[in-house]
């Protein structure tokens, strides 16, 4: 059996490391293996101690020990919406090295979490599960979403947002308006395929109507220095609250918060023992 990593990008804030150990820790539940929390880059920044006494693991590191200690199979499980350069070029890359410097070995990894064009219909699901569960608490009939991702200088990863969205449209119906915005784009007209910063759409709304509340789908995996707490997503939020008095956004849960994520983790584990449905990276 190969050894299986449930890899994300990384963060410096300790709350990430802890969603992942979280979601592998339930995802080896449901798959009967024991799955590895690794993370690309980015999380041995955090001091042990503020994780448990147990330091992240990042993906090279971590991959040189297994070597070293004779593993040569993984199965890597990336949680990444749409065909990253982390998927695309990075993870190729290192495998390249690695086996130059190590010999054979096989990384074999599963696709993104929504793999166009066919996508994935059961994030859907999970985005409407986030969605409902926020209205309910607030007690109010969802009218103006706004969904957002965390803005990609890549074509194809902004392509997920936008199969997404048209899709949601299509559940919540024509009595709701579902916008999508990016959290943060490079300058230059090049990149107007990932459409409108956040902070603008949500000034545009607000002027429209300063006292309908506005819902926030996230488009996001895990807390850390954008969606968590004191992230860069609240202060946005906060931004345009306090410049129009009576305006509010809510966010929604993040998608690795809902159960339906181990769901889509699972069959993907499960489709990779069949040779035919796994991919290779590298």
């Amino acid at each position: 059996m190969p050894a299986t990593l449930l890899l994300d990008n990384g963060s410096t804030r300790p709350e990430s490391t802890r969603a992942l150990r979280r979601l592998a820790r339930a995802l080896a539940g449901r798959s009967g293996r024991a799955v590895h929390p690794v993370s690309l880059l980015h999380a041995d920044q955090v001091p042990a101690d503020a994780l448990g006494g147990h330091g992240a693991d990042t993906l090279e590191p971590w991959l040189r020990r297994a070597l070293a200690a004779g593993r040569r199979d993984f199965l890597l499980i990336p949680l990444w919406f749409g065909p990253s350069r982390a998927l695309t070029r990075f993870i190729p890359d290192l495998t390249a090295q690695l086996r130059r410097e190590q010999g054979p070995f096989e990384l074999r990894c599963t696709p993104e979490l929504c793999p166009l064009p066919d996508g994935e219909p059961r994030l859907i699901e999970v985005l409407l599960g986030n969605i409902g569960r926020t209205a309910a608490a607030l007690g109010l009939a969802p009218r103006r979403l706004v969904l957002v991702d965390h803005g990609s200088p890549i074509p194809a990863v902004t392509a997920v947002r936008t199969w997404l969205a048209a899709r949601l449209r299509e559940r919540l119906g024509p009595g709701v308006q579902l916008r999508e915005a990016v959290m943060e784009r490079r300058p230059g007209p090049e990149y107007d395929f990932n459409g409108d910063l956040l902070e603008s759409v949500l000034h545009r709304l607000a002027a429209a109507d300063p006292t309908g509340p506005v819902l926030l789908p996230l488009l996001f995996l895990s807390p850390g220095r954008h969606a968590g707490p004191d992230g860069d997503l609240g202060a946005i939020c906060a931004r345009v609250e306090s410049a129009v008095p009576g305006f509010r956004v809510y966010p929604t849960a993040l998608v690795g918060a809902h159960p339906g994520l181990i769901d889509i983790l699972a069959w993907r584990i499960a489709a990779a023992a069949r040779p035919a449905d796994a991919s290779t990276s590298g």
